[in-house]
């Protein structure tokens, strides 16, 4: 399985330019080392917009689902450092998804990624995710390594931005993630690959979008 780990944290955000290098600064000396020196943290990876919105995104990749439900996680995220409450508090557009990897196909990871967002069809499921595993494999598609499926938890996935007892319909949203060697290749896999199966499922296709890796940061790095 190429995905590290079987829970994954996606958080994407735009930032004013006034604050733009500060917040490259601190997630790139401080954030992304402490979020993977939490127990259960395996990966954190960064990315920014090729043809997407929001501008930036990141990806952490946990042992298990429950690591992102876990006393060491609430604990990290109700003791944020000076630097991270203000560079939160400038965040805008947030998406925040903490989700189970429940399909991942192929090996490896790519210098580029696409981005697809579903929303599912209330109550059943299981046709959606089946469809779309039967799409997820990269076999011999010029330039696409892996491919994988993020199933959001309603209860966890809220903003850090937002009010928690706002309504939140995104919360229950899945990304289909496309591991590449080039951002045209893998949005041309995007255009209409996904459409029928989403339709035919009762589920609603939001974006999608291609994004640049910036670096990535692992356990043993620390």
């Amino acid at each position: 399985m190429p995905m590290a780990g079987t829970g994954m944290l996606m958080t994407s955000m735009d930032i004013d330019a006034v604050h733009e290098q500060e917040f490259n600064q601190w997630y790139d000396r401080e954030h992304l080392a402490e979020r993977v020196a939490i127990d259960g943290f395996l990966e954190a990876r960064r990315y920014v917009a090729v043809n997407a919105a929001p501008k930036y995104l990141g990806l952490y990749s946990t042992a298990t689902f429950d690591v992102l439900d876990s006393d060491a996680y609430r604990t990290a995220l109700a003791n944020q450092t000076a630097w991270s409450l203000a560079n939160i508090g400038r965040f805008k557009n947030m998406l925040r998804s903490v989700a189970r990897i429940t399909v991942s196909r192929g090996q490896g990871r790519g210098a580029a990624l696409g981005l697809v967002r579903i929303r599912p069809p209330e109550g059943d499921v299981d046709g959606l995710r089946e469809a779309l595993r039967a799409l997820l494999d990269p076999g011999m598609i010029h330039d696409i390594i892996s491919m994988h499926l993020m199933e959001s938890d309603p209860r966890l996935s809220k903003p850090l931005t937002d009010n928690p007892a706002a309504p939140n319909p995104a919360a229950r949203d899945w990304y289909v993630l496309i591991d590449g060697t080039d951002a045209d290749a893998i949005a041309r896999i995007m255009e209409g690959r996904f459409d029928s199966a989403i339709a035919t499922a009762g589920a609603t296709a939001i974006s999608r979008g291609t994004y640049r890796l910036m670096w990535d940061l692992v356990k043993a790095d620390l």
